[in-house]
């Protein structure tokens, strides 16, 4: 089976279960919507999006990284500056900037600029969203990157060394409000709380007041999935109204040979109980985020796929299946449509095949289209003074899977690709230009999270 490299949340790329695939849901753009195109960027990470602003972190023509934002209502270019990464692990993918609306109503953007003090290999920097300018910077050994913690940044600084930490800044000023050891990341924050995925042998979920700091609750990650958890093999996190549903993709230790426990579950924000766990299930790309759309394939004890099934994030029920005798053989690639009610397998420049996912039954393959991957075998980027590994967010393109082509007139990719922040889609063609589509109300997470 191929190998794709879609770039999540990851800690490292997993690369037999990325060449798995699904998921589904948009409207189609039509000049009823606000909708914008530019070009004036090379987008290679995520878009992040708040206060107005979108912005991203673009690869410039001779390998150097900047920080791009571009008003949300229009595309315009509003400003850029350099960036660049200092102990990133590549099989995270570039790091977004943060965006952080204050208490205050001010926005402001956080990112990763050059190092300005010989000792240090970076600066963090906080700009006005919409102006560019400078607020305050803070220097640094290395980071993962900043985000959004509710009201505040959040950011794991020193990760390369014993003395690594994470610190919760102020954003207007760069103050520290409170910092604990070790290395974690965000992976849901309201106005009041944060939920952290504290890294370590033994991983820990765990929901912090913002304000203070103290802990509200705590989740060995080993409780849902058993123990033998190995964080190595990448994660990613997706939340519904109020709940959050995580995945830990499976790890094989070079060394023992032995496959660390995976799969999905599900927790209560407000308290961390457990709602559902589907173990020894791999999730499969593209798909909706775990707290959207999740598409799963089960593994057996002797590494076998089973067949496909598309889960209910909110109670982990299956919503649809294909049964494992359904599967075709080798050179495929999942595509599904704009809503999820069907699974193709994409064969590039040939027939393909369509299953009901109701039924679980073959469906007739005329006319029928389905998103997949624009590029089944990206090329690494070619950054400058960077680590060698490091490759653009996916971009998503629609195909006729009756011919195996590229459809003409598509428009934007499903919701469940992109996401979406307050109605505002947004998302990166194979070119690296962003586009933006307004095509419904409230916030929901993408592929990516």
């Amino acid at each position: 089976m191929p190998v794709i490299r879609p770039h999540a949340k990851p800690a490292l790329v997993l690369a037999g279960v990325l060449a798995l695939a699904g998921c589904s849901g948009s409207e189609a753009a039509t000049p009823a919507y606000p909708i914008w195109h530019t070009t004036e960027v090379n987008a290679v990470s995520r878009t992040v999006a708040a206060g107005g602003v979108a912005a991203t972190t673009s690869m410039r023509p001779d390998g150097t990284l900047e920080t791009v934002a571009v008003d949300l209502a229009s595309g315009k270019k509003l400003w850029a500056r350099p960036a660049t990464m200092a102990g990133r692990l590549p099989g995270m993918g570039i790091p977004p900037p943060a965006i952080v609306e204050t208490a205050q109503g001010q926005a402001v953007a956080v990112a990763i600029d050059p190092a300005r003090q010989g000792r240090w290999n970076a600066t963090l920097a906080a700009v006005d969203a919409k102006s560019g300018a400078q607020k305050w910077t803070r220097p640094l050994h290395s980071t993962f990157g900043p985000q959004r913690c509710g009201a505040f940044v959040c950011v794991s600084e020193h990760t390369a060394l014993s003395k690594a930490r994470v610190v919760v800044l102020d954003p207007l000023t760069g103050r520290t409000m409170w910092k604990l050891p070790g290395i974690a990341e965000v992976e849901w924050s309201d106005a009041s709380r944060v939920v952290l995925l504290r890294l370590a042998q033994h991983p820990v979920l765990e929901a912090r007041d913002l304000k203070s700091g103290k802990v509200v609750w705590q989740l060995p990650v080993e409780q849902p999935l058993g123990a033998g958890v190995d964080m190595s093999g990448g994660w990613s996190f997706g939340a519904t109204a109020d709940n959050l549903i995580g995945y830990v993709a499976p790890y094989t230790n070079p060394t023992t040979k032995k496959v660390s426990s995976f799969g999905l579950f599900s927790v209560k924000l407000a308290d961390g109980t457990v709602n559902w766990i589907r173990p020894s299930v791999v999730r499969v790309y593209p798909s909706g985020s775990p707290g959207f759309a999740p598409v799963v394939r089960p593994v057996d004890q002797q590494g076998q796929y089973g067949g496909f099934a598309r889960l209910d994030a909110e109670s982990g029920r299956v919503l649809g299946q294909i049964p494992a005798a359904q599967v075709p053989g080798a050179g495929w690639w999942l595509a599904f449509p704009d809503r999820m009610d069907k699974l193709g397998f994409l064969r590039h420049d040939k027939p393909g095949s369509v299953f009901d996912l109701a039924t679980g039954q073959s469906a007739e393959l005329k006319d029928e289209r389905g998103w997949s991957f624009c590029a089944t075998d990206p090329k690494p980027l070619a950054l400058k003074d960077q680590n060698a590994g490091f490759y653009s967010v996916a971009s998503l393109c629609e195909f006729d899977l009756a011919s195996g082509k590229k459809a003409a007139g598509s428009t934007a990719p499903p919701t469940w690709f992109t996401g979406s922040q307050n109605g505002w889609r947004i998302w990166r063609d194979e070119k690296g230009g962003l586009h933006g589509i307004k095509d419904g109300a409230g916030t929901t997470p993408g592929m990516y999270g």
